[in-house]
């Protein structure tokens, strides 16, 4: 079964990843998969030709971690989530641009993940998972009791939508 973990950047997908390796899991990296549908690179940014490398990705029976893997054909999915005001305090201690920030806020607000696997996947595949005040290993617990049938499908129950008029 090919379980995918998707969301925002920041929102703990490779941290949960890690803990998922560390129990003895098979994780595939998305990062480390793309390099060939790279058709353009710079300021941080790569553009990559999505439904190409989908098309050209052998099934896993494991985990793929990563952005992106809302494309792939997933038995499950499950898509990360974060509040956008601690996923910016994330981001800005990882370096990111202010304008990339703003682009991943702005795109965790609107639910951008959760919509692009909607159009690829069918609801009772897809679990989010809220990560704001969750550790990685209390994530991975859920991962994997959604990846074995222990947990039921759920999405669309978060609201950051609060978060896209910024201060008052």
């Amino acid at each position: 079964m090919m379980v995918g973990i998707a969301g925002t950047p920041g929102t703990g997908k490779s941290a949960v990843g890690d803990v998922l390796a560390r129990r003895g899991r098979r994780i595939v990296r998305v990062a480390e998969t793309i390099a060939p549908f790279v058709l353009a690179e710079g300021d941080g940014v790569r553009e990559v030709d999505e439904e190409a490398w989908a098309a050209a990705f052998p099934p896993v029976d494991g985990y793929v971690e990563g952005g992106l893997s809302q494309f792939l054909p997933c038995d499950r999915l499950v898509i990360l989530r974060c509040r956008p005001d601690v996923l910016r305090a994330r981001l800005e201690t990882r370096g990111y641009s202010p304008a990339k920030i703003a682009e991943n806020v702005e795109a965790e607000a609107l639910d951008v993940v959760l919509f692009e696997a909607l159009e690829h996947h069918p609801p009772e595949s897809l679990l989010e998972v809220e990560t704001t005040a969750r550790s990685a290993e209390e994530t991975a617990d859920l991962v994997e009791a959604f990846a074995d049938g222990r947990l039921a499908p759920s999405h669309g129950s978060f609201d950051f939508s609060g978060f896209l008029a910024g201060p008052p």
